[in-house]
């Protein structure tokens, strides 16, 4: 028998030379979560209506803001997907 393929791969593992890491409080549900084991999602908007750009001094004024997201969310919210 196999093993069953991983459901999401997060890009690094822990190890001991990080030490101990930080918990960070998940964006959607608010569960406390080791940062190693989030996902990270950057999420703003962006002004493109030429109109009210010019009337805020020209610029694209691009607010963005990082949040975390925990692996049970990530699924939920379909940040990560399972692989085919």
């Amino acid at each position: 028998m196999g093993k069953t393929p991983k459901f999401y791969t997060r890009g690094w593992e822990h190890s001991k030379t990080r030490g101990r890491e930080h918990s960070v409080n998940c964006s959607f549900c608010g569960r406390l979560v080791p940062k190693y084991k989030t996902f990270p999602v950057v999420r703003g908007f962006r002004i493109t209506d030429p109109v009210i750009r010019n009337a805020l001094s020209g610029n694209q004024f691009f607010s963005a803001q990082k949040m975390h997201a925990c692996p049970a969310c990530a699924r939920y919210q379909r940040i990560v997907r399972k692989k085919r």
